[in-house]
């Protein structure tokens, strides 16, 4: 039988209320950290983001103790496919849902694709290095909050454990889009819904595996495919006319 979610329950340890603080507190550090404090160059842009990793994780670890590692699972072949799939699946989730939001709204480009386009294989390679520990720390971002609310719909307010999974999605996924609101410039449609559709999506992976590594491949491998379709298209030779 697959096991259930961490934390939220008492299994496989009880966390209160101040426990859960400590851990949103240390997520909202962490992110502070990434979003207002960030480093050009390589290797120092990889400071900000093991940051954004290790704050929640030594948090985790203080209020769980040697049970912190309950949010992530085995990786073998079964769980590279399972990255695979729903990294597929929120690709495909999230041009289905950009399209729909096109005919509505204007798009706000990322910056980080944007830059892509102009930059050099090494550049490219240092700049892809550091969105490894940093997208690891997104999942954290999406996951804990995730958990937090889950417990507060079924520890606190005593509603059963579908309504908990179903408000604890759409909650996280929302705050989890709203922390890319700068990135979007305030873009509330965008952010909400687009990123936090992407969230959903991602988010499912670990509901469905109980394993944090598979949605952290999962995020990796969506965003690399559009990281690298924007370098791609880039340096596509251009073609010019006799």
């Amino acid at each position: 039988m697959k096991p259930d979610f961490p934390f939220y329950a008492g299994l496989p340890v009880h966390l209160n209320g101040r426990h859960w603080l400590m851990l949103m507190a240390a997520l909202v550090l962490a992110f502070g950290i990434l979003a207002l404090l960030p480093l050009q160059g390589f290797p120092q842009s990889l400071i900000p983001a093991l940051l954004f990793v290790i704050l929640p994780l030594l948090a985790l670890r203080r209020v769980a103790g040697p049970h912190w590692t309950a949010l992530f699972g085995p990786v073998g072949l079964r769980q590279l496919g399972q990255m695979v799939a729903f990294a597929a699946l929120t690709l495909v989730g999230s041009l289905a849902m950009g399209l729909i939001l096109s005919q509505f709204v204007t798009f706000s480009h990322n910056p980080v694709a944007v830059s892509l386009g102009s930059m050099t294989a090494p550049e490219l390679v240092a700049r892809l290095i550091p969105t490894l520990p940093q997208l690891v720390g997104e999942e954290l971002l999406g996951i804990l909050p995730f958990l937090a609310v889950l417990w507060v719909c079924v520890t606190r307010m005593h509603l059963s454990r579908r309504v908990g999974i179903m408000l604890a999605l759409v909650i996280s996924s929302l705050l989890f889009g709203a922390a890319h609101l700068p990135t979007y410039d305030w873009n509330w449609a965008q952010a909400l819904i687009g990123i936090g559709t992407a969230r959903v999506l991602l988010t499912l992976a670990y509901i469905v595996t109980r394993n944090l590594w598979v949605s952290a491949g999962a995020h990796v491998l969506n965003d690399w495919t559009g990281f690298l379709f924007a370098f791609a298209v880039g340096h596509a030779p251009i073609g010019t006319s006799a």
